[in-house]
């Protein structure tokens, strides 16, 4: 997106050549880092395993029902993980293209957006991990007996953890949505704040489509979205502040 060596504006060729430049390098790496995975998958696996085979009784087998199983889901393991471990180069790539066609405070503005949703989408995920998993593990299997024991297949309980991992990702990404709409002049703060309650409805149905139809999963991840639209809202306000005593001072 730079000026080529006669100084003369980049063309629309020039922008896609570079676009497919920089979409190529990220997708090899992508690709060398699933074939890297795939070599750790199953050490990551028992490392998720964790939260299930501590509310488990003792040397429980995980199970897998069909042969193709425990190769598609080390696979799967591998691709998604891929996605997080390659993230900086992507990253980079992307940056690379489009910063030279921001200002100096978008670039800032962007890095400052990027970092804070990277923080919290790993915030979540470890929330949902150390937090939700043992409570919500306890509770489904307390239901078993001497005759009606837990065996749980490999398959079904990675899709149940990706799930969660996501859900709660997502849901922590809450605080920059606010931020980015007061910002931006969609959502004035007062008008938002006005709606607590239906925000609170929507946090429980967000819940609800995302997590198990259980009121303590569903609570779990509810609750925390609440107290993050708050916290967006305070930061929002405290933004507004400093921008507004800012532009008192410029003027002064």
């Amino acid at each position: 997106m730079t000026q080529n060596e006669n100084n003369t504006p980049p063309t629309i060729l020039s922008h896609l050549h570079e676009l497919k430049k920089r979409f190529k390098i990220a997708v090899i790496a992508y690709v060398i880092g699933v074939f890297v995975l795939m070599n750790f998958s199953s050490a990551i696996f028992e490392f998720m395993a964790i939260p299930l085979r501590a509310a488990l009784p003792p040397d429980t087998p995980l199970i897998f029902l069909n042969a193709p199983d425990v190769f598609f889901t080390y696979l799967k393991i591998a691709l998604i993980l891929s996605l997080f471990v390659t993230a900086p180069i992507t990253f980079y790539q992307a940056w690379a293209f489009i910063a030279p066609g921001l200002y100096k405070h978008e670039k800032k503005a962007f890095m400052g957006f990027f970092i804070a949703s990277l923080f919290l989408l790993f915030t979540g995920g470890a929330f949902a991990f150390y937090a939700v998993f043992p409570v919500i593990f306890e509770f489904f299997l307390g239901f078993s007996t001497e005759t009606i024991q837990a065996m749980p297949a490999i398959k079904e309980y990675l899709s149940l953890v990706l799930k969660l991992l996501f859900a709660f990702g997502i849901s922590f990404q809450v605080p920059i949505v606010v931020i980015v709409l007061v910002k931006f002049g969609i959502v004035d703060i007062e008008e938002m704040t006005a709606k607590r309650r239906y925000v609170i409805v929507w946090a429980f149905i967000f819940s609800a489509v995302l997590t198990p139809p259980d009121i303590i999963s569903q609570t779990l991840l509810a609750v925390p979205m609440y107290v993050l639209f708050e916290a967006g809202i305070f930061i929002a306000r405290r933004l507004e502040k400093t921008a507004s005593t800012d532009e008192k001072d410029d003027s002064g």
